[in-house]
């Protein structure tokens, strides 16, 4: 599945190239994403079964690492083949990258999750309606694993919140200009850059745990340093802590949910909370902006940040608790690729 989505996205893509009218595009987009909310749930669970639990941390500190050079490269890319091509040459790369992608991952093992149900999986309501149910049933018997996850992406939310007033906050209230502002972008890049090496060349020492319970608390405290600067160098300082931080807070919560949460349940567990995560997002986003627009921005921006830094500390004090409790010791067997509670 997951090579057959790395190619309709680069078909897709490779389609961009070709049109001119904006619903067009705004289709061929919506289809794009469409296909990476589907891929990274089976990405994650295929990555789950295919590397041994003792390397999915290593794993994901790499994954970071891979993934801050691409947002720094990525870009520094386009702007190359920009200068001495037109435009039309970046879709054709960028469809060429997902093609080398599918291939590549034709040289990966084939592993699978043995269900029980043998009927033909097709997509009807009563699947979704059983999806759903599991989910719920899920969430209820492993409360450890639902609020800790819960917290992590109610951090993410707001963080998504407070990211859309960013450009308004940075010109409206530092009063800087374009080029400042794409300094503190280059700031952000480099401390995901820095963080994600340090995440993967240290990160054997630390605890999974210890990631997901202190990572968060300084993405929180980046975002509430970068609310109340009145100065580029505050604002910049505020950035790199919390892209600094976020490797180590990504590594610690898909690490903890690849072992928490069974490999047959990955898939609905993460498509049915992250559809969820999206309707807030969007409710957030709204909510956020409209306090933006009747108040002040800097008043909208610094209650979600104050708002995400609480619910860091709430997040760090369940996993403490957790850890010396029942609270995270729902143990899950894997036997022969399928899963229990």
């Amino acid at each position: 599945m997951i090579i057959f989505l790395d190619l309709i996205r680069g078909a897709s893509i490779l389609i961009l190239a070709f049109l001119t009218e904006l619903p067009a595009i705004y289709v061929i987009v919506f289809f794009v994403n469409m296909a990476s909310a589907v891929f990274e749930p089976s990405s994650l669970t295929y990555a789950t079964m295919l590397i041994p639990k003792d390397d999915r941390q290593k794993f994901q500190a790499w994954k970071s690492f891979v993934m801050s050079g691409g947002f720094l490269i990525g870009p520094g890319a386009a702007g190359l083949i920009l200068l001495f091509w037109p435009p039309e040459a970046a879709f054709y790369v960028n469809a060429g990258t997902f093609l080398v992608s599918g291939l590549l991952m034709l040289l990966l093992p084939d592993v699978s999750v043995k269900e029980n149900d043998s009927a033909e999986h097709r997509l009807t309501f009563r699947m979704f309606h059983e999806d759903w149910r599991e989910v719920i049933h899920f969430s209820r018997h492993v409360p450890g694993v639902f609020f800790i996850y819960g917290w992590f992406q109610f951090m993410m939310v707001m963080a998504a919140a407070v990211d859309s007033l960013e450009a308004v906050f940075a010109k409206d209230v530092l009063h800087i200009s374009d080029a400042a502002y794409g300094m503190l972008v280059s700031v952000a890049g480099v401390g995901i850059a820095v963080g994600s090496l340090c995440n993967a060349g240290y990160t054997h020492k630390w605890k999974a745990s210890s990631l997901l319970s202190t990572g968060p608390l300084f993405v929180s405290a980046g975002y509430l340093l970068y609310a109340c600067s009145t100065t580029v160098v505050g604002a910049a300082s505020g950035f790199f802590i919390l892209s600094f931080s976020l490797a180590f807070a990504n590594t610690g919560f898909y690490t903890f949910y690849q072992n928490h949460v069974p490999v047959r349940m990955m898939g609905r567990i993460a498509s049915v909370y992250s559809m969820m995560e999206a309707v807030l997002i969007i409710m957030m986003t709204v909510f956020i902006s409209i306090a933006a627009e009747w108040g002040s921005v800097r008043l909208a921006v610094l209650t979600g940040t104050i708002i995400m830094f609480s619910g860091a500390v709430v997040l760090r004090r369940i996993c403490i608790r957790g850890a010396g409790s029942n609270l995270l010791n729902e143990e899950i067997k894997e036997e022969e690729g399928s899963c229990t509670i």
